[in-house]
C-alpha cells in the first residue's frame, strides 16, 4: 500500500484542496439550520415577509456558494483520483511486461487482468471518496453536535447519547462485513478466471460438446459469488434500519425535551426545527462515513493486491552490457541442461547434451508433454535453466543483454496469434523497421504468398480481433513469415506447421533452407515427415532425451522414435527393418 503513495506526488496540491472546499461547503451547510431557525423565530412567527425574503436570499446564496465548493472539490478529487489511476494502470501494465514466464504462470492471468482494471478502478473509487468524505462527514458530525449545543444545552444532551450509539453500530457492523468483502473479491477472481477460459476456448468446448459442464461450473462459481455478496449484504442492510432507529428515538427525544423547553419559554420553535436538522444531518453523514469505509476496505484490498504484483520481480535478470560472441563456436550448445518449472513436482527437460552448428536444423519429436515447448524455450530464454546451461555463439544465454539474444532468435510459438490490424503492422512486430522487401521476402519463404495476394490490399489488408477472418494455416504462415521478417540467426518453429497440408509443409522447409543465408532452424513437429529430413532429430519422451541422430539412425537404434514413425508410416519403418 505504501509504495501506491508515489502516485499522488504530481497530485499533492489537487489532493489538498479538494478535502479543504469540502469543509468549506460543510461549514456552509451547517450554518442552514441556524438560518432556517431564524425564518421560523423571526419571520414566520412575526409574520415580517420582508424578513422571510431577505433571509431565503441568504439560504440560496449559500446553497449556490456550497454549491460551487462542491463542484470544484469534485472537480480536485476527480482529477486526482483519475491521474492516479492513469499512473497506477500504466506503471503496473510496464511492470507485468517485465515479469518472466515463471512469475506470470503463478500469477495467473486472469487475476493480472482483474488487478489491471477492477481493482484500479476500485482504487480510483476510493481515493475520489476519499479526498470528498473523509474530512467533511467526521467534520458535519461533530459540527453538526457543536453548532447544537450553541442553540439549547439541555436538548443537545441528546446528542451526547444517539452519537456514541450510532457509531457503535456503525463501525460495528463494518468489522463485521470487511472480512467478508475480501471474500467476495476473491469469489470474483474465480468467476472472471472461468469467463475468461470459456470465451478463449469456446471453440474447444463446442467441439467437445462441454457446454453444460461448463455452464454447471460457471453457475457453482457464481453460487458462491452470490452467497457471500449476499451475506455480506444481509449484514450491511442492518445498517440503515438500525441507525434510522435510533436517529428517529433521538428525534423525539429531541422533539420531546425541546416542547418542554418551549412551553417554558427557553426555546423557540425554530430553535426545535434546528435541532432536529442538526440530527438529521449527524444521520445523514454517518451513513456516508459508513460507506466511505466499506468503499475504503475494498480499495486498501484491491491496493495491496496490485501492490503484490509490483513487489514481484522477475528472476530473471539481464546484463546490460553487449557481450562478444566467440568465433567458431556452436551456434547453440546445451550443457546438461535441466528445466524444473516452479512448484512443479518433477521436472521437464533434464540432462539434455547437444550441440547444433550454424546453418544446422534441428528436428524435435515425441509424445505430447515429453517437453518439446520445453526444450526450445530455453534458448531464447523465455524460462531459466535449473541446471546445466544454454549457450549460444559460445555464451551462456544469461550473460547476453535481452535486446541482443532476441535479436539473434525469431520464435514462431505453439498458438498463431496475430492482433488486429493490418498485415504489415503484424509483421512490422518482427521488424519494426522492416521494408517492403523485407516483407514480401517474409511471405514469400513462409507461402503466405499466394494467399495474401488474394486479399484486398494486400498487406493493407485489415484483420480483426484474433484474426478470426483468417484460417488456421493462414494464420500459422503469418506467424511464420513475421518470425522471418529480420532474418534471424536461429529460426525456432514450434509445432507451427500443424494446421499446414504436408505439400505445403515441405515447400515451406525448402524454402527456409534454400533462401535463408545459413540459418540455423528448430523445428517441432508432432509429424516425423516434418523433421525427418533434419540433419539431426531429438527424440525426447518424458523430459528425458531418447535419441539423438539423423532419420535413419533413430530407426535402427531408437524405439520411441521407430514406434512414433510406425504409427504415421507404416512402409517406410518395415523397410528399415
Amino acid at each position: 500500500m505504501k509504495r501506491l503513495m508515489k502516485y499522488f506526488n504530481g497530485y499533492k496540491v489537487r489532493a489538498v484542496l479538494a478535502p479543504l472546499f469540502k469543509m468549506l461547503e460543510a461549514s456552509f451547510e451547517l450554518l442552514v439550520p441556524l438560518v432556517m431557525a431564524a425564518i421560523i423565530n423571526n419571520g414566520i412567527k412575526m409574520d415580517d415577509k420582508p424578513y422571510i425574503i431577505k433571509m431565503g436570499l441568504v439560504m440560496v446564496l449559500l446553497g449556490l456558494i456550497g454549491l460551487a465548493c462542491s463542484v470544484t472539490a469534485q472537480y480536485f478529487s476527480a482529477k486526482t483520483a483519475m491521474g492516479v489511476g492513469k499512473a497506477l494502470r500504466y506503471d503496473l501494465f510496464r511492470h507485468i511486461e517485465t515479469l518472466s514466464y515463471t512469475e506470470i504462470d503463478e500469477i495467473g492471468s486472469s487475476t493480472l487482468i482483474n488487478r489491471m482494471t477492477s481493482d484500479i478502478n476500485q482504487v480510483q473509487t476510493g481515493i475520489n471518496m476519499f479526498l470528498r468524505l473523509f474530512m467533511r462527514s467526521p467534520f458535519i458530525v461533530f459540527g453538526a453536535t457543536i453548532m447544537a449545543f450553541t442553540v439549547d444545552v439541555k436538548a443537545s444532551k441528546v446528542f451526547l447519547i444517539v452519537l456514541p450509539v450510532l457509531i457503535v453500530i456503525v463501525f460495528g457492523i463494518m468489522l463485521v462485513s470487511i472480512p467478508l468483502y475480501k471474500k467476495v473479491q476473491g469469489r470474483l477472481d474465480k468467476v472472471l478466471l472461468q469467463t475468461r477460459e470459456n470465451l478463449a476456448g469456446a471453440r474447444v468446448i463446442r467441439a467437445f460438446g462441454q457446454e453444460k459442464n461448463e455452464k454447471a461450473d460457471f453457475e457453482q462459481s457464481t453460487k458462491e459469488l452470490t452467497k457471500w455478496q449476499l451475506i455480506v449484504g444481509g449484514i450491511s442492510t442492518f445498517l440503515n434500519p438500525l441507525t434510522y432507529a435510533v436517529v428517529n428515538l433521538g428525534i423525539a427525544a429531541i422533539v420531546m425535551v425541546g416542547a418542554k423547553q418551549v412551553d417554558s419559554g427557553i426555546l423557540l420553535d425554530g430553535d426545535v426545527y434546528a435541532l432536529v436538522n442538526y440530527m438529521s444531518q449527524i444521520l445523514v453523514e454517518l451513513i456516508k462515513l459508513a460507506n466511505l469505509i466499506i468503499i475504503e476496505t475494498k480499495a486498501v484490498a484491491c491496493a495491496n493486491r496490485i501492490s503484490a504484483v509490483f513487489e514481484k520481480n522477475s528472476s530473471q535478470l539481464y546484463k546490460e552490457t553487449k557481450v562478444a560472441e566467440l568465433k567458431d563456436s556452436p551456434k547453440v550448445q546445451f550443457v546438461n541442461a535441466g528445466l524444473t518449472y516452479k512448484n512443479a513436482g518433477e521436472s521437464s527437460i533434464e540432462g539434455l547434451n547437444l550441440t547444433v552448428n550454424k546453418g544446422d536444423t534441428i528436428g524435435i519429436i515425441g509424445g505430447t508433454g515429453s517437453g518439446k515447448s520445453s526444450f526450445v524455450n530455453l534458448i531464447p530464454r523465455f524460462y531459466d535453466c535449473t541446471e546445466g546451461s544454454v549457450l549460444v555463439d559460445g555464451i551462456d544465454v544469461k550473460e547476453y543483454p535481452k535486446e541482443q539474444l532476441r535479436n539473434k532468435i525469431g520464435i514462431v510459438p505453439q498458438k498463431a496469434v496475430l492482433f488486429s490490424g493490418s498485415i504489415e503492422d503484424n509483421l512490422r512486430w518482427g521488424k519494426a523497421d522492416a521494408s517492403n522487401e523485407d516483407m514480401e521476402f517474409a511471405i514469400d519463404v513462409a507461402q503466405a504468398k499466394e494467399f495474401v495476394d488474394s486479399k484486398e490490399g494486400r498487406l493493407k489488408f485489415m484483420l480483426n480481433q484474433g484474426a478470426k477472418n483468417l484460417s488456421g494455416g493462414q494464420k500459422q504462415r503469418l506467424t511464420i513469415a513475421r518470425a522471418l521478417v529480420k532474418r534471424p540467426e536461429i529460426l525456432i518453429l514450434d509445432d507451427s506447421s500443424s494446421a499446414l497440408d504436408y505439400a505445403t509443409d515441405a515447400k515451406l522447409r525448402m524454402a527456409i533452407k534454400e533462401k535463408t543465408d545459413n540459418m540455423t532452424v528448430f523445428i517441432v513437429s508432432q509429424r516425423s515427415s516434418s523433421i525427418m529430413h533434419a540433419d539431426k532429430i531429438v527424440v525426447l519422451d518424458d523430459g528425458k532425451v531418447c535419441g539423438i541422430g539423423t532419420h535413419d539412425e533413430l530407426l535402427k537404434t531408437c524405439q520411441e522414435y521407430q514406434e512414433i514413425c510406425s504409427s504415421q508410416n507404416k512402409e517406410e519403418v518395415n523397410e528399415h527393418e
